[in-house]
């Protein structure tokens, strides 16, 4: 089923993939989060989705995530941004789709809105966290936690169950990628879903990005057992439940 592949994008770069082509209908396209892979359910269970309902699919790794080739260290929100911006119009091309955000992923997806505007079709957000580099992490660093990244260059930092290596140029290039005081004015559905357990992303980052959209037709799922992944049966049920509502709407 998984059936990864790679795309060659350098001399020495390669971004791994999962995808279902389809020629001339609308795709769905997943964006994991921070280091993410595309091995999980989610982007398995997206995939299923489509080619059940014969839609194109395309999910990815960007560099140095998974089996993508680099250093997480050396990568930033600008550089995965371009990562799926070249595999969408090497792979997706002309095509329409809908693209699904999770966790960082929907910071990366809501930056391909000034590259594809006239494709997107619909947006969905699971457990959103756009601008968490500033807001949620360097805004809340301690002053200790600070001078190190500031000295070395990098410091490993604990959320939940996770753990993250952050390193300064991150932090910086997260600083020029500001997407909630932007306004995006195409009418478009779009679907945020947030677990009320989530203990590294609040509620309130869905609820920012969803302001951001002036004439989308907007909803907000928050699940009430659901944490930070929402890679549960239930909570992928109804995320597939909601995007077949999109589909329809679009065709």
């Amino acid at each position: 089923m998984k059936k990864f592949k790679y795309f060659k994008i350098s001399q020495s770069k390669k971004l791994r993939y999962i995808d279902n082509y389809s020629d001339k209908k609308l795709y769905i396209i997943f964006l994991p989060g921070f280091m993410s892979d595309i091995e999980g359910r989610k982007p398995q269970s997206f995939k299923r989705f489509a080619i059940k309902n014969k839609l194109g699919f395309l999910a990815l790794e960007y560099l140095g995530h998974g089996k993508s080739s680099g250093e997480f260290t050396k990568g930033n929100i600008s550089l995965w941004t371009s990562n799926v911006k070249f595999l969408i119009k090497k792979i997706v091309r002309k095509n329409n789709f809908i693209i699904i955000g999770s966790s960082m992923g929907a910071w990366i997806a809501l930056n391909q809105f000034k590259y594809f505007r006239k494709q997107i079709k619909g947006f969905v957000g699971i457990g959103a966290a756009p601008e968490f580099l500033t807001r949620l992490m360097w805004n809340k660093f301690p002053r200790k936690v600070k001078q190190e990244i500031k000295k070395k260059g990098i410091t490993t930092i604990e959320a939940g169950q996770y753990k993250y290596p952050i390193t300064a140029q991150l932090i910086k290039d997260g600083r020029k990628n500001k997407v909630l005081s932007k306004k995006i004015s195409i009418k478009i559905q779009v679907v945020m879903f947030h677990g009320k357990k989530d203990e590294v992303v609040p509620v309130l980052y869905s609820r920012k990005v969803l302001k951001i959209f002036r004439k989308a037709k907007k909803k907000l799922f928050i699940i009430k057992k659901g944490d930070h992944s929402l890679s549960d049966n239930k909570s992928l049920i109804l995320i597939k439940k909601q995007l077949t509502k999109i589909i329809k709407d679009i065709c």
